[in-house]
């Protein structure tokens, strides 16, 4: 039901617990924190959980300078927006703090869900500097050493029909087998953004768009670097620091992370495990199962190879060396290295004040297994805050939900059940009781009738229950030929209900997961980002239905 307090913008709110694609952990952390506060540092619903985390975010010993010197170098190179480079300025204050957030490089900026953690994460610094006094800069890791091509080649959009439409860039030398950075775009990313134009169809803001997007995505460009360049220039004016994870120079900066993981195999990968057990125990999922010989490091030499404790050393697959030996060239050599996803969050934190790592649902999961790993490695663990999460529709969508009172989870069958619904309540009252008379009397006469025969003929039962079924059977039928027929005499109701549906569960997906956020940016332009920053709640145990 609307509130008059929201803004005209959200015009729905959904308790995460009714949507059936959000895990048990995720709900609880929202409804029942206490069942999962030994797996974190704090309840980000709690003020004196902030007040702890800016402690101690501010007092743990980090290398500030440098670490705000690399990124700003970073982002010049890149020639991002001047208040991006001041967050970064900032970073070397011994008193500021960030809030932080990331994802993978994803082909045109990503899923929706991406420019959502980064909405979240800006918003939270804003609200940290003015409530707390500090100052918070938003930051935004991208996780570019990943090698997984298929994740981060393909994007997909709504067409003018809405039909989901999706565009996958054909893989340049190195994709699949070197991290996503290492990929240099080639002349094939053109063709894809020219298909991309012509699925999205021209608004007012297509040329706009469309040209800065070709000026981040061009055939040379690295694919982390084209990501970088695209969000500078979306959410750079507003401060957020766009940070490429795997620039060297600041991977000395992370050398002692690298060799005590080294000195100790295998160590990070058993407190992982043992938090999963324990999370299993508890009734919830272990969302990342360790290997027992893991390492969690790869190894960079152009590809990117795990690592693994084997015979008493640690390989590579291709090359086998003591610990000592591995820690010993970590320090030497820190770039050849790069952390998995129990080391990521370890060496964001220790390159960054962390006060919060805004976090999606599945994050949040294996997140919960790292309490440990932060105590082993003696690095304060941040608050982890839910992203908001929104599906955004536009006004006719919007309207027919609240008409119709739909809840915006049953769009997601795949079936027509929910509008076979809608469609039974347009029928004609007389209609729709003549039926269910008609069906009553049939079942009422023949359950006397069944009652009786065995009187003149047992036998003769079994045959009256067959002529009941082919009655209840045709009056079914008929009650399906009646809905068609209403289908086609209510073809705008039909209408509505798909253009709804296309647009909040784009292939039967939830659309923050299922389409492109460069969708929604060509249809409504700045103001996307306007109202997001405005009237986009803070609150992750809701779901918005929100318009632009």
């Amino acid at each position: 039901m609307r509130s008059s307090i929201w803004p005209p913008t959200i015009r729905d709110a959904i308790d995460i617990g009714r949507l059936p694609w959000i895990r048990p952990l995720a709900v609880d952390y929202q409804r029942a924190f206490d069942r999962l506060a030994p797996f974190f540092a704090g309840d980000p619903s709690d003020p004196a959980a902030w007040d702890a985390a800016v402690v101690r975010a501010q007092a743990h010993g980090r290398r500030r300078s440098d670490t705000s010197a690399a990124v700003v170098a970073q982002l010049r190179r890149r020639g991002a927006p001047s208040q991006a480079v001041a967050a970064a300025e900032r970073l070397a204050d011994p008193g500021a703090v960030a809030a932080v957030t990331g994802q993978q490089a994803g082909l045109f900026g990503g899923p929706v869900f991406t420019l959502l953690k980064a909405i979240t994460t800006i918003k939270i610094a804003d609200r940290l500097t003015s409530e707390r006094r500090v100052s918070a800069n938003p930051v935004f890791w991208i996780d570019a050493e990943d090698h997984d091509w298929a994740e981060v080649a393909s994007c997909s959009v709504l067409d003018t029909e809405l039909e989901r439409r999706t565009i996958t860039l054909s893989p340049p030398p190195g994709a699949g087998e070197r991290p996503v950075a290492d990929v240099r775009l080639d002349g094939s990313i053109g063709s894809a953004i020219d298909e991309l134009a012509a699925a999205l169809g021209t608004t007012e803001f297509s040329a706009t768009v469309l040209t800065r997007l070709r000026n981040a995505y061009r055939s040379g460009a690295g694919m982390a670097e084209a990501f970088a360049r695209w969000l500078d220039w979306l959410l750079g004016e507003r401060g957020l620091v766009v940070y490429d994870a795997s620039d060297p120079a600041t991977k000395p900066l992370a050398r002692e992370v690298f060799a005590r993981e080294l000195s100790a195999p295998g160590v990070s990968s058993a407190l992982a495990a043992e938090a999963g057990r324990a999370l299993v125990a508890r009734g919830y999922h272990a969302q990342v199962e360790p290997h027992d010989d893991g390492v969690a490091l790869f190894y960079l030499d152009g590809g990117r190879h795990s690592m693994r404790v084997r015979n008493g050393e640690i390989s590579t697959g291709l090359v086998n060396r003591s610990a000592a030996d591995w820690a010993a060239e970590a320090l030497a050599g820190p770039e050849a290295f790069s952390p998995n996803v129990l080391l990521r969050p370890i060496v964001q934190d220790t390159l960054f004040p962390t006060v919060c790592y805004v976090a999606g649902p599945n994050e949040l999961a294996y997140l919960a297994e790292l309490g440990g790993v932060y105590e082993h490695f003696g690095v304060p663990q941040p608050l982890f805050v839910p992203r908001a999460t929104a599906t955004l529709v536009d006004s006719a969508a919007a309207k027919f939900l609240e008409r119709h009172e739909v809840p915006l989870e049953q769009l997601r069958h795949d079936d027509e059940s929910i509008l076979n619904q809608l469609l039974e309540h347009q029928l004609p009252p007389e209609v729709e009781e003549a039926l269910g008379g008609v069906t009553a009397a049939v079942e009422s006469g023949m359950g006397r009738l069944i009652a009786a025969i065995p009187a003149v003929d047992p036998t003769l039962e079994g045959a009256a229950r067959s002529v009941l079924g082919r009655m209840q059977h045709d009056l079914h039928g008929l009650h399906g030929k009646v809905i068609q027929a209403s289908k086609k005499r209510n073809e705008t109701l039909r209408r509505q209900f798909r253009r709804t549906r296309g647009q909040a569960f784009p292939g039967g997906h939830p659309q923050e997961r299922a389409i492109g956020y460069i969708y929604l940016l060509n249809r409504y332009g700045p103001a996307l980002i306007e109202r997001l920053m405005a009237d986009l709640p803070l609150d992750g145990g809701h779901h918005y239905v929100m318009t632009i």
